[in-house]
């Protein structure tokens, strides 16, 4: 039977040393391998082809038959390990707190036990007549964390 801590292994041995790294691994009933990685440049498919081809010649078909994914994270999937985070700083965010509402701004950030999103909206000062962009900082823990998503935005415009 193949197992996740051997497929993990592997996975780690051919990625020492490389911008790439692992983020999950997945072993489940009838042997399906599910391979998920990133890379703090960009994950090429021919970065993916390489840890899949080094996997699987460490793997015996003759002894059990598999499957293998090997695939970065989708777009839709919340950052996992703090290598993510950091990879990700001056993008958009969305965050789901434990407690309170979603938050959305640009991820500025990231220590090792906590992460900081600036929000920006108009608001009216006072003695002021027109409303003003105001930038706030807000902290929070990995732990306070359920999850922390990039937003996808295929608009160019600077924010003024």
């Amino acid at each position: 039977m193949i197992n996740k801590e051997h497929i993990q292994s592997l996975a780690e041995e051919h990625l020492a040393g490389t911008p790439g790294f692992l983020v999950d691994v997945v072993v489940s009933d009838g042997s399906n391998i599910r391979v998920i990685v990133d890379h703090d440049e960009n994950t090429s498919i021919e970065f993916c082809m390489g840890l899949s081809r080094h996997i699987e010649s460490s793997l015996d078909r003759e002894l059990q038959d598999f499957s293998l994914d090997v695939l970065s994270p989708g777009l839709d999937q919340p950052l996992k390990l703090h290598r993510q985070y950091v990879k990700n700083v001056g993008r958009e965010v969305a965050v789901m707190p434990v407690e309170g509402a979603k938050l959305e701004g640009v991820l500025t950030r990231v220590e090792e036990d906590h992460f900081v999103v600036q929000t920006r909206e108009k608001r009216r000062i006072e003695g002021r007549k027109a409303k003003e962009w105001v930038e706030e900082d807000h902290t929070f823990a990995f732990a306070d964390v359920h999850w922390t998503k990039v937003i996808i935005s295929f608009n160019n415009k600077p924010r003024a």
